[in-house]
């Protein structure tokens, strides 16, 4: 007999029990990172306070760790954005976005990639953030400056004729860099952070294997089941012909309301659809928002134009029942630290106790100096 259709409610258990929403877990930050594909880190602060949702008893100090300890680092991956990457999943993984990295350098500058001497751009970068090798490797955190403001006077010495701001951008999309961290800084990194070619950085090679296959089967640990195109949508690559073919031994299938495929490991978690999900707080640019092409398994579709916007920009959302129920954002005047909760529609009573409790303990991490708290629900 074929298994039943996944419905909805399925999918959204199954994935917040991957992404450790269903409760929080006693895990490490540079496995949990892992274990979530890693987290997206435009910005410094999201991750620590998407750990925080997601680990029990998790301290900012212990993610501070492990970056210094560079078992974590902060680059940019998947869809050209800063993610946050377990030190073994940047190296195996980084190969296989290459391709698409390129495509975007060339999308975006497109009549300042032809004629461009790429082999050449990038040895000049390289040389530039390798300059000071013997400062670099002496202590865990980078003293000397090597500041993308650096590297365009540098390229700019260089290559006179060439727009600096389109050669930056060919070093970040082609050339593996990490961001380096500051010691002292609240959220690790500084705003204007300083960058090192990753091999020198973690002195080892990154991988050789350009096959997207260790990335799909880290994507579907982290949010399956999915369809090709939730893991294309997630990743910005446009997945290798028979890549599903070549992987489903090692997957299951199953299907969901509407018939389509969806893929996943066969180990992987499947919670009772009914089983509770409590109230939890993501931060600005959670990937659990960016994973899917139809992401109706995380935010109904009347509530998507309040969350993606023309601007790009990704509200920090809290879920309740496991699903997208509002926006929030935290304000800080003098000794009051203030949450604003916005939600969607209208709360249940115990919903909005749970969001004040989980709110409360929400400002004691991010504003942990703040005499005062307070939670407030905002129209």
């Amino acid at each position: 007999m074929p298994e039943k259709p996944l419905s909805r409610r399925a999918l959204n258990r199954a994935t917040l029990a991957r992404q450790m929403l269903l409760r929080r877990e006693k895990v490490k930050p540079a496995a949990a990172i892992e274990r979530l594909a890693g987290m997206q880190a435009q910005l410094a602060r999201p991750p620590f306070i998407g750990l925080w949702s997601r680990i029990e008893g998790f301290r900012r100090d212990s993610l501070t760790r492990a970056i210094e300890r560079r078992e974590v680092v902060r680059a940019t991956m998947m869809r050209g954005t800063l993610h946050l990457m377990s030190r073994g999943d940047f190296i195996r993984c980084r190969p296989a976005l290459q391709p698409t990295l390129s495509q975007a350098m060339r999308g975006v500058f497109r009549d300042e990639a032809d004629g461009l001497n790429v082999a050449a751009l990038v040895a000049a970068a390289r040389d530039y953030f390798d300059e000071a090798p013997s400062a670099f490797a002496a202590s865990p955190l980078r003293r000397d400056r090597r500041t993308f403001d650096g590297l365009r006077a540098h390229l700019r010495s260089r290559f006179p004729k060439l727009d600096e701001r389109a050669m930056g951008y060919f070093v970040r999309m082609h050339l593996p860099l990490v961001q380096i961290p500051a010691s002292g800084t609240t959220w690790a990194y500084p705003a204007a952070a300083d960058f090192a070619v990753a091999e020198s950085w973690l002195g080892e090679k990154i991988g050789a294997d350009d096959r997207p296959h260790a990335l799909a089967l880290r994507y579907l640990a982290a949010f399956g089941p999915a369809t090709l195109r939730d893991f294309q949508t997630w990743s910005g690559v446009a997945a290798a012909p028979g890549i599903v073919e070549e992987l489903r031994p090692k997957l299951r299938t199953f299907r969901d309301e509407r018939g389509r495929e969806l893929l996943d490991l066969p180990k992987a978690p499947h919670p009772d659809e009914n089983e509770e999900a409590p109230v939890r707080f993501l931060p600005e640019f959670d990937s659990l928002l960016l994973a899917f092409a139809d992401r109706t398994r995380v935010i109904a579709d009347e509530h998507r134009p309040l969350i993606y916007t023309k601007n790009l920009l990704v509200p920090a959302t809290f879920l309740v029942d496991g699903f997208a129920a509002g926006t929030w954002k935290i304000d800080r005047k003098k000794k009051l630290a203030r949450l604003a909760v916005k939600p969607f529609g209208t709360l249940t009573k115990r919903a909005r106790t749970s969001l004040v409790q989980e709110g409360e303990a929400l400002l004691r991490f991010v504003e942990d100096d703040a005499p005062v708290v307070s939670v407030d629900f905002v129209k």
